[in-house]
């Protein structure tokens, strides 16, 4: 049986820090022997003791955080694990070196040199990938293993609470508050939708702005920010369209899950939406920072339920075609596996 040791060091919300409390469950269910370390954080940890796994807290602090070190050194030598698996650049530049094969997983295009001590990275977008390999890491290191979102069906989130009438029509995008994501391009785009609401899911450093934002267009009547939220399945449930506007998006999580709740997608354009969605199939591709035509494709799908519902339907084909917990599971074991046995 192999032996995974996995190390977190992350924000408070995020999206890799949303996929490493769905992977590691889903790996021990999958029947590996893990043992997780993560920064000191009593929500992620409750979230992980409920699927059966008690995690190591540490600091995860600055270079100048001696007590980390040690703690995983200490951890390494009582667990033994074949791999060590660490999120993204602190958790990876701070791990030691041992008798184990050594794995990153990059969610972003991250400066290489705070894997180099890497055995193997692993990209969750085949652009991440191709990013590594130009940065001069060698291609039979580099490694495509996509993220999987939770498929099963929700009851539709209340409006009543948000202040959103029943039957009126309803837009939702997700994600943190911050400039990358969008969402003031997404505001303009609402003073071309008069009749429309919109649900902000998220929390960030541009909330005040973006709030500001709102009322200075005055749509802030229309426009409901609902802060960082567990219940995505029940909020995409209760939308009608979900709209991703990021500047930048290395992979476009929020498309997955909209796909796996079969809600048809808008999205901008950039890396990660482009490479996922083919346009006016299994979702709608607009340019980064067109509120015009984000509000005409909003538009659109509310004037032509036919076409709306295809795209819906497309999108759920996708999620099951490739990013199931089974076969986003078995991908991460075949690989655990391989390097296990080229070690």
């Amino acid at each position: 049986m192999t032996r995974v040791l996995q190390a977190m060091a992350g924000a408070h919300h995020g999206g890799a820090e949303a996929f490493f409390t769905r992977l590691v469950p889903a790996l021990t269910r999958a029947g590996v022997e893990q043992r997780v370390v993560i920064r000191e954080n009593a929500e992620r940890a409750a979230i992980l003791r409920a699927a059966g796994i008690d995690p190591v807290q540490v600091r995860f602090g600055s270079r100048l955080d001696l007590a980390t070190p040690l703690r995983l050194r200490r951890e390494v030598g009582s667990f033994q694990p074949d791999i060590v698996l660490t999120w993204m650049s602190r958790a990876t530049d701070m791990f030691p070196r041992g008798s184990f094969v050594h794995v990153a997983r990059l969610g972003g295009y991250y400066d290489l040199k705070y894997y180099r001590k890497c055995d193997h990275l692993i990209g969750n977008t085949e652009d991440i990938v191709r990013h590594l390999v130009d940065g001069g890491w060698p291609a039979d290191r580099a490694h495509y293993l996509p993220n999987f979102v939770a498929g099963e069906q929700a009851a539709p989130a209340a409006r009543e609470p948000h202040y959103t009438p029943r039957g009126a029509p309803l837009i939702l995008a997700m994600g943190r508050l911050h400039p990358n994501k969008g969402f003031d391009v997404l505001l303009e785009a609402m003073t071309r939708l008069l009749d429309v609401y919109l649900w902000i899911a998220g929390e960030g450093p541009e909330r005040e702005a973006l709030e500001r934002q709102a009322e200075a267009l005055a749509v802030k009547p229309r426009v409901r920010f609902l802060g960082w939220r567990d219940d995505t399945a029940a909020l995409l449930a209760a939308a009608d369209i979900f709209v991703c506007p990021s500047r930048h998006e290395p992979l476009g999580n929020v498309v997955i899950e909209a796909w796996a709740q079969a809600v048809p997608v808008i999205a901008a354009e950039s890396q990660g939406p482009g490479a996922l969605i083919a346009d006016m199939e299994n979702g709608i591709l607009v340019p980064p920072e067109d509120a015009e035509t984000i509000a005409r494709a909003v538009r659109y799908l509310f004037a032509n339920a036919d076409v709306a519902a295809s795209v819906a339907r497309a999108g759920r084909t996708s999620y099951e075609e490739r990013f199931t917990e089974s076969k986003v599971v078995a991908h991460y074991l075949e690989f655990f596996d391989r390097v296990k046995a080229d070690d």
